[in-house]
């Protein structure tokens, strides 16, 4: 047999081979393509799906978001607030009483200034010291608080007053709060009238351009407190004067030995302190200044 033949025949068997395969397929697959075909919505698609879901882990949930906060018309709310003032007979509350004593507490720095002697001894102590020729010696730290106590001194008989007056029928009830406050501060108006002299009220009242009242006691507060203040610096300066005349009396002899010895390089100031604090110590000086403070106001 010629090899021509025998390819003949191996091609023949091979065709054979391949198309009795490609009927088996055909015969297998052919039922399964006629089988009727379940409609989507049915149990086993269903039961699929069900199943499929199951099997996929669960998302973690988010946080909730925040509630949102009810309005003042929403119900189970209550939009009226209440505050418990007192009555006219009654004491005021703790939180009342709290406000006021922090109210007063914020404006004692002004107060002390502007309406005690607090400002007066304060200049006069200070004037003693440049008088002495000292720059810091007492420190003012020291004269702040001597001056802080000598006023509490001078002024102790109008916070008696005022106290008894206002503050303390307003917290046992028996006054109200205007009535309180206008009794209370009428001691401490008495007192600046008394130390407020009739230039300075003159004065403030003009530069206001107000009328001049008829009688001091129509003075208003507003006025009387700068006029107060002037009248205290006016009377501190000359308390003050009248403390320099024998220390400057030291300072002129001093500097006039010293030019007649040919000293011309000694400082004068340096030889006459010691002579300045001798003098000072024997006619007992910070007695004489604050008795002098002292009885200015009485």
């Amino acid at each position: 047999m010629s090899a021509r033949t025998r390819a003949a025949h191996l091609f023949a068997t091979l065709l054979a081979v391949g198309l009795g395969a490609l009927a088996v397929l055909l015969g297998a697959t052919a039922p399964a393509s006629a089988a009727p075909a379940l409609p989507t919505g049915s149990l086993v698609h269903t039961s699929a799906h069900t199943t499929a879901r199951t099997a996929l882990p669960m998302a973690p949930q988010g946080p909730e978001g925040p509630t949102a906060p009810k309005g003042p018309n929403a119900p189970g709310t209550d939009s009226s607030v209440t505050i418990d003032l007192g009555g006219i007979t009654d004491k005021p509350s703790t939180s009342v009483t709290v406000i006021v004593a922090m109210t007063l507490l914020s404006l004692l720095p002004a107060i002390l200034l502007t309406c005690t002697s607090f400002t007066k001894v304060l200049v006069v102590l200070g004037l003693t010291r440049n008088a002495l020729g000292l720059q810091q010696i007492p420190p003012n730290q020291v004269l702040a608080g001597l001056a802080l106590f000598l006023s509490l001194f001078i002024m102790a008989p109008v916070l008696s007053q005022m106290n008894d007056d206002g503050f303390q029928p307003y917290l046992d009830g028996d006054k109200a709060a205007s009535a309180a406050y206008t009794d209370g501060v009428e001691p401490l108006r008495a007192f600046m009238l008394d130390q407020t002299g009739d230039d300075e009220l003159r004065l403030l009242t003009s530069v206001a351009d107000r009328k001049l009242p008829e009688s001091r006691a129509d003075v208003s507060m507003a006025t009387l407190v700068p006029a107060f203040v002037l009248s205290e610096l006016k009377q501190a300066f000359i308390i003050g004067f009248i403390i320099f005349i024998p220390f400057l009396v030291i300072d002129i002899v001093i500097s006039g030995a010293l030019m007649a010895l040919g000293m011309m390089m000694m400082p004068p100031v340096m030889v006459s302190l010691p002579f300045k604090l001798l003098l000072f110590v024997l006619v007992d000086g910070w007695g004489l200044v604050i008795t002098s403070v002292v009885s200015s106001y009485q």
